[in-house]
């Protein structure tokens, strides 16, 4: 692809994030969420293979169909209450239509159909900005309206997200569906505490965003999709592949890793709501998750390929790590100390 074009739709991608993200009409937070939609479909389809298009065809169209849904909730709330303000969202036939298009725009249960597959299609640059920016706007719009949508059907999705991220998550191969099913199970745990305190979503979101972006950056740097090229990586930067298992761990939520923070944080939450069953049953659901990164973790540092393999060995490459993989790698796995101070925050 073209740098300028590259750069054109960067620039446009963080452009209709900037827009969403600090508009309270819903005009402004449509046209930010269009903006994004067209600059991330041509970066979904830049190689022009054939899944390449086909991913970027069902982006294009769920996401499309999402943004319909939150301008048709907007109007019939403007109609019934007169008023354009995000936080006013009053009416209860748009706040249905709106958690339906967050949770398409999003990909929570039960339309998280597109996800997994948009994401294989994609290159790992951008699977990284589909898993982690085209979020934030989709989860700041629910942030702002948590006051006004029901608690019982964000509960039910959050919990079926848990579940199916985890349960799909188990028999997967490639490692961008693996990352596609880790981030619905991470929605659900983002969604079911929403209602009761919205600033530990983000906080979630932020430290769940943190910990993505290095496992990305890592995938990227050693060129594994497949868990049978993670099998090999170990000959190519051991090191880079240690931490590695270590960024897993903490994305699965293992302490004393920065992944169990949100995790802690968010059952403690849901005990002193009286909501003791969702937590048991959330956190139950978190370990069929925690098989898959341990999988993970295991082929990319303790399991040794078999003499039959198909792939070659690249043994001990010169290729230097970024520095900002040692940076993000060290935020993933050692923020957990820092827990009080970021209690303080919130």
């Amino acid at each position: 692809m073209n740098p300028h074009a590259k750069l054109i739709f960067l620039t446009s991608l963080l452009l209709g994030t900037t827009i969403t993200i600090s508009s309270n009409h819903w005009m402004s937070a449509w046209a930010g969420l269009e903006i994004n939609t067209l600059a991330i479909t041509p970066l979904i389809s830049k190689s022009h293979h054939p899944r390449a298009i086909e991913a970027a065809i069902k982006y294009f169209l769920v996401q499309a169909t999402a943004s319909a849904l939150v301008l048709f909730s907007s109007m019939i709330n403007a109609w019934s209450t007169g008023q354009w303000d995000i936080t006013q969202l009053n009416q209860p036939v748009s706040c249905l239509l709106l958690t339906t298009a967050i949770a398409m725009k999003l990909g929570l249960v039960p339309f998280h159909f597109w996800f997994p597959e948009v994401l294989q299609g994609s290159p790992l640059t951008t699977g990284l900005l589909l898993s982690t920016v085209m979020e934030f706007p989709p989860i700041t719009i629910l942030f702002l309206t948590s006051h006004s949508l029901n608690p019982m059907l964000l509960t039910s999705m959050a919990i079926g997200s848990a579940a199916l991220g985890g349960w799909m998550g188990l028999n997967q191969t490639q490692v961008r569906k693996i990352l596609a099913f880790s981030s619905i199970s991470h929605l659900g745990w983002m969604t079911i505490i929403i209602m009761y305190s919205p600033k530990l979503t983000l906080l979630t979101f932020y430290l769940y965003s943190l910990m993505t972006i290095t496992v990305f950056l890592i995938l990227n740097t050693i060129k594994a999709l497949k868990l049978s090229t993670m099998m090999i990586t170990w000959t190519k930067i051991p090191t880079l592949n240690a931490t590695l298992m270590l960024t897993l761990l903490s994305l699965a939520g293992l302490p004393p890793l920065t992944g169990f923070l949100p995790k802690w944080l968010i059952i403690q939450e849901l005990t002193k709501q009286e909501m003791t069953t969702a937590a048991t049953i959330i956190t139950m659901l978190s370990l069929l998750g925690l098989f898959f990164y341990l999988r993970l973790a295991y082929y990319s540092t303790i399991t040794l390929p078999p003499n039959s393999t198909n792939h070659m060995k690249q043994w001990h490459t010169d290729k230097s790590t970024n520095t900002l993989i040692a940076i993000f790698t060290s935020l993933s796995v050692l923020l957990l100390p820092l827990s009080p101070m970021i209690l303080t925050i919130i």
